[in-house]
């Protein structure tokens, strides 16, 4: 839809002034919610000018976090589409840093799995000399989630070292950036081999016995869940989690049985060749966070207000429940360690070490027909429901609609 004046520019050879005219025209479809109309933007400005960073990275955050439904969770259908930007764009952009980290932000923030790409592209990010300093420390984290932990460990002290030789360098020694960074290394530093030491993680690695270290012995998780569909398309996902501090959220997944290159909670995400924008529309990938709270989950999952984003026209489907430690917070780790070395469940066979090579992670998945979720046929009448076999109602009973914390107090009141 360019104007006649602008297909001159075009066509004179202004292919970057037409690239600008364009982005700017894009500001208005952000504002006003009309994102489907900025992805031909997008590509048709990194045609005209492969060297827009900012429109390659926008389009990336765009592409992989605004496509959402009427929940706010994300169409990850077009996480393909994102990576493959990100690759496109810093091949042709390989001398600055930025979108080597923004495809790996994407693998640790958005996909969260897979962190041995996330590392892979921090890596090649680091290569480059215009990397900020701050965004280093990143990589330390990456190790991290990846299982690398000494690897972790020696990124945190060339972090130090050279932070060291900054501040040695300045004359007055007075620069408050460089100290303040130094001194967040050193800390983090500090607190990485403290972990290393208390999750018994060189015992792990030598075979050794885990008695004494804060991840024994092994926590029983007590996992189970259950899958009712109430209605057409809709859900309530119930379960339980013996796992009493704040921060644990079990991964559910609800797509196509026959999904292609789907793995074990996942889906193998990079395999697009080139940049393609449309997702596929007649597949199914829903996923979503569920928050225990007084070791339950509870939550309405409602798919029947986004048909394009959930269009369900496969014959079979499954649902899948994932937790894995590398993903938890750093009080859950402490006592689950890196690799679920303190973590367990007697309940039933619920603890995997296959579908994460190295790894213990709680990995469940239900089998579910088409008919059972659009509630027809024979399910008209008759409610489906889909458990673990160790599940067991209870009394105690909440909705995640909204989430509230009950924090003691020193004084022992609420």
């Amino acid at each position: 839809a360019l104007s006649a004046d602008q297909m001159l520019f075009a066509l004179a050879g202004f292919r970057e002034m037409i690239a600008g005219i364009l982005w700017v025209r894009a500001d208005s479809f952000f504002d006003s919610g009309n994102y489907d109309a900025i992805l031909p933007i997008v590509r048709l400005v990194t045609f005209l000018d492969p060297h827009q960073i900012d429109v390659y990275s926008t389009g990336m955050w765009h592409i992989g976090y605004n496509f959402t439904d009427e929940d706010q969770r994300s169409d990850r259908r077009y996480i393909p589409s994102a990576l493959a930007l990100g690759k496109e764009g810093s091949s042709q952009n390989p001398t600055t840093y930025e979108l080597f980290f923004e495809t790996s932000w994407m693998w640790y923030h958005k996909i969260d799995d897979n962190y041995d790409q996330a590392v892979k592209w921090m890596k090649e990010a680091y290569k480059r000399d215009d990397i900020l300093p701050a965004r280093k420390n990143l990589l330390c984290r990456l190790y991290e989630r990846d299982g690398k932990i000494e690897e972790s460990v020696n990124n945190w002290y060339s972090l130090l070292s050279n932070a060291e030789k900054a501040i040695a360098e300045d004359p007055e020694s007075r620069n408050f950036s460089l100290r303040s960074g130094r001194d967040t290394i050193e800390n983090n530093l500090d607190t990485t081999l403290v972990r290393m030491t208390q999750r018994g993680y060189r015992a792990s690695k030598e075979g050794r016995s885990l008695v004494g270290y804060d991840v024994y012995p092994p926590f029983d998780v007590g996992f189970s869940a259950k899958v009712t569909v109430t209605s057409n398309k809709v859900m309530r996902v119930q379960g339980t989690w013996n796992v009493l501090p704040v921060g644990s959220r079990i991964r559910c997944i609800v797509r196509d049985a026959d999904y292609p290159n789907a793995e074990a909670a996942q889906l193998v995400w990079d395999l697009q060749d080139g940049v393609e924008l449309d997702p596929p529309r007649d597949k199914t990938f829903m996923q979503e966070s569920l928050f225990v709270k007084n070791q339950r989950f509870d939550k309405k999952i409602d798919m029947s207000r986004d048909p394009t984003m959930y269009p369900f026209v496969s014959k079979n489907y499954i649902v899948e429940f994932y937790y894995n430690p590398r993903s938890a917070p750093a009080h859950i780790q402490d006592k689950f360690g890196w690799n679920g070395e303190g973590m367990t469940d007697s309940t039933a066979s619920m603890l995997n070490t296959t579908v994460r090579p190295g790894q213990k992670v709680i990995y469940v998945k239900l089998e579910a027909t088409k008919d059972q979720i659009l509630r027809r046929g024979e399910w008209t009448d008759k409610t489906p429901v889909l458990q673990t076999s160790n599940y067991k109602e209870t009394d105690t009973a909440y909705t995640q609609t909204d989430v509230t914390q009950d924090i003691p107090s020193l004084r022992g009141g609420k």
